[in-house]
Parts: C-alpha cells; sequence; structure tokens
C-alpha cells in the first residue's frame, strides 16, 4: 500500500465521496422496508416506482442520523436546507432524477482525525447530504436482457464528501477505516459492505509539486478496502504512465475490475451543470430547531475522540494507544475492563495492540469473538506486573488460553511450570556459579564488551531453565561484577 505523497515525481491528490446507507427501517421519501436481500421488487411502492400523482413525504429518522453524523465530526448542522432533482437517465432510476442536496447541504464541513502507523493525519469534509439511492440494474440470468430490481430505490443515504487531503492510498484506505467505524459506533449505518450498505467512490489526481491540480478520474462503487487501495494504487499508476508518454488524463468515471487488478472508463464524467439541479418543488425546505439538535446531542454515545482523550488522561495513554484503543466501541469496553481489572493500562494496551490484534486479524475475528475474556487477560497482565511470570512465559499462557486449553490463568501457570523464580538466595547461587564458570566473559566485559554481558544473562537464564526474573539477572549481574 502506497503512502508516500510522492511517486515517480508526482503528487498524489485524493478525496472520497462515501455512501453510507442509513439505519432507517423504511426509505427517506416512502414507507417501504429497506431489508436487503428481499425478491426484486418486492419492497417498492409506488411512491418508489414514480407512478403519477404520488409525493414524497421526508423519514423524520433520517434527517436525525444526518444530524448525529454532523454532530460526531464537528460540523455546522444547517438549520434551513433544500432538496434538490438530480437529472439524468437511468432504467434503474424511474423518476428520471434522484432527489438529493445541491446548495445547501444539511452537514457542512466538518473533519476525520486518524492515524496512519503513529502519524496523525486530519482530513476535512466539504459536506454530507441527504439522499434516495437508485434501484438497480441485473444482468445475468435474463438471457441477454436487463432486469431492473427497484428495492433499493428509495432507499436513504449520508453522502460523505471530503476535501482532497489525502496523499496516498494508504492515507485513503486509513481515513474510510475510521469513517467506517464511526458511522456504525454513532449508530447510524450498520457498515456492511457486502450488502453495499458503505460504499466509496475515489477521486485521484496527479500533479507535479507546487502545480495546479490535475485532471482527476472518479473510480466508483469500491465496496471493500482493498479494493480500495487496489484501485487508487493501479489508477495512480496509470495517470503517471499516460502523462511521462505525452498524454493527457481526460476527466472520467471508472469502475475497478477485482479478478484483473485494473481501472477501465465507462464515461466521461459529468459536471454539476450536467445534472441540472433545481429545487424539488414536492419537498418543502427541510427545517431543523436548535431544540432538535439539542436532543439528538443528549442522547449521542461517547465519541471515540473524546473517549481517546479520557483514555489518555485517566490511564495515561500515548496519544496513538489511546486511538488505537477507540477503533470500535467494542474494542474500547475489552481495553477499559481489562486495564481497570489488571491495574497496568498501558500493558494491557501494549498485549491488545500486540498479541490480541495479532491473532485476532490472523482469524478474521472481531474482538467481541475473542477466546479469551477481558478479565482472564487482565489476570493474566496482573501476574506479569507483580513478577510471577515472564513475558516469554506470558505468551505461553496466553496460547493456551487462545485455543481453550484452560481459563484459569494460575493453574495454567502451575501446571506449565513458568512461575519465576522467587527466591533471592537460589538465584543469588546460580548467578555465582554461572560467573566461576564463564570467567572469560566476565574478563571481556570488564574490558568493555557489553555483548559479554548478554552472554552472562542468557547462561542465567539457561541455569534457571527460564524462570528467572531477567530483570532482577540484570540488575544481580551488574551488582556483582561492579
Amino acid at each position: 500500500m502506497s503512502s508516500s505523497p510522492f511517486i515517480r515525481g508526482y503528487e498524489v491528490v485524493i478525496g472520497l465521496e462515501t455512501h453510507a446507507q442509513l439505519s432507517t427501517q423504511s426509505k427517506i421519501f416512502s414507507g417501504s422496508p429497506t431489508r436487503f436481500g428481499a425478491p426484486p421488487n418486492t419492497q417498492a411502492s409506488a411512491v418508489d416506482l414514480a407512478l403519477p400523482g404520488t409525493l414524497p413525504v421526508m423519514n423524520r429518522g433520517a434527517v436525525e442520523r444526518a444530524i448525529r453524523f454532523g454532530l460526531a465530526v464537528g460540523a455546522r448542522i444547517a438549520l434551513h436546507s433544500i432538496f434538490a432533482r438530480k437529472n439524468y437517465f437511468y432504467p434503474d432510476l424511474p423518476k428520471g432524477y434522484q432527489i438529493s442536496q445541491y446548495e445547501t447541504p444539511v452537514v457542512q464541513g466538518g473533519v476525520i482525525e486518524f492515524f496512519v502507523g503513529d502519524t496523525p493525519h486530519r482530513v476535512n469534509l466539504t459536506r454530507a447530504h441527504l439522499e434516495e439511492d437508485a434501484g438497480k440494474s441485473l444482468h445475468e440470468d435474463y438471457a441477454g436482457h436487463t432486469g431492473i430490481d427497484l428495492n433499493r430505490a428509495g432507499t436513504p443515504l449520508l453522502e460523505i464528501v471530503s476535501e482532497p487531503d489525502m496523499r496516498s492510498s494508504a492515507e485513503a484506505v486509513e481515513y474510510a477505516k475510521t469513517l467506517h467505524e464511526l458511522v456504525k459506533w454513532i449508530g447510524i449505518c450498520d457498515g456492511n459492505m457486502q450488502e453495499g450498505s458503505f460504499r466509496c467512490d475515489a477521486n485521484v489526481s496527479v500533479r507535479k509539486p507546487g502545480a495546479p491540480y490535475g485532471t482527476r478520474r472518479e473510480i466508483k462503487n469500491l465496496n471493500s478496502f482493498k479494493f480500495l487501495q487496489q484501485a487508487i494504487d493501479y489508477e495512480i499508476q496509470w495517470q503517471i504512465d499516460l502523462i511521462d508518454d505525452g498524454g493527457s488524463v481526460q476527466q472520467a468515471t471508472v469502475l475497478f475490475n477485482p479478478d484483473t487488478g485494473e481501472t477501465r472508463a465507462m464515461r466521461s464524467k459529468e459536471d454539476a451543470h450536467d445534472y441540472r439541479y433545481f429545487p424539488d418543488p414536492d419537498l418543502p425546505p427541510l427545517v431543523i430547531t436548535s431544540a432538535w439538535i439539542a436532543s439528538v446531542k443528549a442522547e449521542m454515545p461517547e465519541l471515540p475522540r473524546v473517549m481517546a482523550e479520557r483514555f489518555h488522561t485517566d490511564y495515561a495513554l500515548p496519544a496513538y494507544d489511546a486511538t488505537m484503543m477507540t477503533q470500535s466501541q467494542a474494542f474500547a469496553a475489552y481495553f477499559e475492563a481489562t486495564a481497570k481489572a489488571c491495574g497496568a493500562p498501558k500493558l494491557a494496551a501494549n498485549w491488545l495492540m500486540g498479541e490480541v490484534s495479532r491473532r485476532l486479524n490472523a482469524e478474521g475475528r472481531d474482538i467481541s469473538a475473542s477466546p479469551v475474556a477481558a478479565t482472564t487477560l487482565a489476570a493474566l497482565i496482573a501476574r506479569i506486573a507483580d513478577g510471577t511470570i515472564s513475558n516469554n512465559g506470558a505468551r505461553q499462557v496466553f496460547d493456551a488460553l487462545w485455543s481453550g486449553e484452560a481459563q484459569d490463568v494460575d493453574g495454567l501457570i502451575a501446571a506449565k511450570g513458568l512461575k519465576q523464580m522467587s527466591d533471592s538466595g537460589e538465584l543469588d547461587r546460580i548467578v555465582d556459579e554461572v560467573l566461576a564458570a564463564n570467567a572469560k566473559s566476565v574478563e571481556e566485559y570488564r574490558a568493555g564488551k557489553d555483548k559479554a554481558f548478554i552472554a552472562l544473562v542468557g547462561q542465567a537464564m539457561k541455569a534457571t531453565k527460564g524462570k528467572a526474573n531477567p530483570a532482577q539477572v540484570n540488575e544481580l549481574l551488574k551488582k556483582k561484577l561492579g
């Protein structure tokens, strides 16, 4: 995944438009259900079919979800916004236009903050506006014909538009992941990318450093983070190759083929004036009162950035660690339960970012499906903190906990003989024997060779069969060696 803003002498410029399907039970302008997977055209009412004489009625729940998002990203909520008709012809758009927002969106501005590695990034949002989804054209199993399924027609969407602030595919992916988790966190979207509930369009261009923005191409309907990264990386190289060969990029809408890993042009990209936007005469202006905003705010959960600040303050976690602990509500709850139970929050964060995340990622699990409970991990971390067990021994115990061998930390430590040596007199004797048996290493250490000290530590750990506390061994050796 590319993380450099400069590739072959060009600067990459990326902006994302993200469609989040709002978690309402009915559509944005009709009472039709929004359940996924229903037989074609069984969830399309007269309003969705655009039959003559039907009128749209705004879904209050969709507006509340838009307000919730605006509050979460620190945006301005427009108290007065307008719906417009976006005019274009497509077989799965029954009205011949899409109801959207253009000049005055409900959410204006805002920011998304995230890390790429341990480097903080900030992407500004242009807007987030409410709109209806179109239907779906089905090209398979119709003997050369195309079927039209209007179940999705009228499904409520929040289109979230970023500024072109991203400079690599790595930034774009982390931005999208952060946005994906946020809309789930605040309960406005289920985030199911396989079902199309969360999908991204990537606007990609390249330019020489300091030059004006280049001509962008928009990659449509990317429904996985992997495809988002692959599509952007391919598009970047394609545009650079074209320019270096003397060509020029033409504005276009393109599709990504995951089988070939390539993008291909679908049509020349339209500008706003091509859609002939005008206010929808069937919908009055959307009026949002300050009292309504305050009511929505009062019901909001603690936001990730607020929780990360609390973890930084209450648990003395570095900013990066605190952000990683709030990557999802379930992850944050697991961390906090572990930290409170073990009394060693930084050690708990280290284990969650390290061994726990490694196992979850390898097995494609969410933290909520972890076979090791937070209280059990806390018991293990407490035994590391009080010196009962070494880090290496703790990993062996964790292996057993994860595999389901047992869930009794102290029992596993005892059964596997992993308890660290606590008899200082016995350890003192062993260190004396190691020094006596390794006179050459002692001489080399006193001559200034640090590697000799490491060798002595290794011999002491070997003599104790790994049961000695390494820090205690280090301290004792340094004391005896003067």
